[in-house]
Formats: structure tokens, sequence, C-alpha cells
């Protein structure tokens, strides 16, 4: 390669490894061999080896017999005759994808992040990247933990399958309107019966978790007859609508300095206690969102 840059060779035989970036400016001839075997980037990339100097140049593309070539590559070969002039790769590009259609982005068959944390959260990390590109600033999408002093869960006894349980705990998972558990708990009961007391209490914290994700909060503890709520630093709107709430009837609330409220449960029993709970936060999803609009 030294050599033929240096002009001590007049020719160059070589890999398609020359297409990455090799500058000569001294070569004015190209021969590809076989070149219905290429790709239409390929040969734009090779064939721009040659010519860039100013004297002219000329990329002789050898194929075997013309009956032989298949349709594709009879459209590549004409792609690349129609487009040789300079700024020509747009036009070779839209070409390209006509030719080779846009992808399996929604395909089995696709490979990379994209299949590894699924489309709608590769949709996501690109509209983040591309904020964060722009300065705009990104919306953290919240996650809240919901802890509940009671079992929930789908069990193998009501729902035998592995793969049909994995693919109800994905929906669960990104359910965001409560109107969505209903038919949920309606299409449970319809394939599988009666839902026992734990599928129960998992719908219940679903709905927990819908309530709290709208409400801007990250987390949510029930326990001991106490209800803690914590909101996210990032919706600090959040924690300042429930301040009435907590100055309406300091009996039953508290703030913290940091924004954590913290809620009494009067009623007896697990049950009753879930059930206030319930209506509490319902109450604080509605002052934080009257408030958000």
């Amino acid at each position: 390669m030294a050599d033929f840059r240096a002009g001590r060779l007049d020719v160059l035989v070589a890999t398609t490894v020359i297409e990455v970036g090799v500058d000569v400016p001294e070569a004015t001839v190209m021969v590809i061999l076989d070149a219905d075997r290429f790709g239409i980037a390929q040969l734009h990339q090779l064939r721009g080896r040659v010519g860039r100097a100013e004297e002219q140049a000329f990329a002789y593309l050898l194929v075997p017999d013309e009956g032989r070539l298949t349709a594709e590559a009879r459209k590549r070969l004409k792609v690349l005759m129609e487009h040789s002039d300079l700024g020509s790769g747009f036009q070779i590009a839209m070409s390209d994808l006509s030719i080779r259609g846009g992808g399996t982005i929604l395909g089995a068959s696709q490979s990379g992040h994209i299949a590894a944390v699924g489309y709608d959260m590769f949709l996501q990390l690109m509209e983040e990247a591309v904020a964060e590109l722009k300065g705009e600033p990104v919306a953290q999408p919240l996650d809240p933990e919901i802890n509940l002093p009671l079992s929930a869960y789908l069990s193998e006894a009501y729902v035998p399958d592995i793969d049909q349980r994995m693919t109800l705990y994905r929906r669960l998972a990104r359910i965001t309107e409560l109107s969505e558990i209903g038919d949920v708990r309606r299409e449970l009961n319809d394939r599988f019966g009666a839902l026992p007391e734990e599928a129960t209490n998992l719908l219940f914290k679903i709905m927990l978790k819908v309530l709290a994700r709208a409400s801007g909060m990250t987390r949510l503890d029930i326990k001991d007859r106490r209800m803690v709520m914590y909101f996210s630093e990032h919706r600090p709107h959040a924690a300042q609508a429930v301040v009435d709430l907590v100055l309406a009837d300091p009996e039953r609330y508290e703030m913290s300095p940091d924004g954590v409220v913290k809620a009494r449960l009067m009623q007896p029993g697990t049950l009753g206690q879930l059930a206030q709970a319930k209506n509490i936060l319902q109450a604080v999803y509605q002052r934080v969102n009257s408030q958000g609009n």
C-alpha cells in the first residue's frame, strides 16, 4: 500500500478494506470484480476511492453473464450508473431504501438494543437522547415502589403456564390507566376463573401504583396503621398540592421538611386500612392533578 501511494507500483490488488477512507489522489482507474455481489452503499464507497484529484477517473464494474444477474443486482447497478455525479449520495441512499425496504424494526429478526429493551423503551430512550442533545429538560418517568402488608402475585395454581404468567405480569407493569385494571380483572376471571386473594391483592397494588404515579410519588408504604407517601423531587407541585390536605386535618396528616407525607389509618383491620389508604390516595391524586391543570 505504501509503495502504491508512493508511485513505486502501478497496480494495487486489494480487498474491500480500501473502501474505508483510503485516500490515494493519484489513483485514476478501479476495477471491481463481481460487482453484482456488493451493496449499493459499498459500491458507492469503493468507486469514491478514485477520481480524488483533478484528473478524470474511471470505475469499471465487472459482472458475470448478464443473464445470471438477479433482479435486485440489476437495480443496484442501474442506480450507480444513473447517479455518478458529485453529491449524488442522497439519491443513492433513497434508491437503496426503495430496493431493500425499511428493515424490520418491529420484527423478530431485530438485534441489538431494541431487541434487548423492547420497542416502546427503545423509542423512549431515543426521545430522551434527542431531548438531551437539544438541551431540553427530560422528564424522568416514575415507577413508584408500593409496599403493602399482604401477598400479591399470580400463583402457579391459578395461572399454571409460566409464559402466560410472565405475559400477564408484563401487561400489568405497563398499565397506566385505572380502566385497564378492570379489563384485566374481567379477562382473568373469564380465562382462569374467580380471582384468588393474592391475585385480587395484586390488582389492588397495581391500582395504588397507577394513582401514586399520577400523583408524582416515588414510593408508597402502608404498614402499622400508617401510610407514608414519598414525592419525586422532579414533581415539586405534587407535594405542594397536598399541603391544604395536611393543614385541614393535622390530627391525621403530617408533612416532614423534605416533603414526605404521613397519614394515620383509623380503620380497624388490614382490609379497612387498605380501603382508607385507597380513599386518601384518590384524594391526593385529585388535588395534585387539579393543581397541575
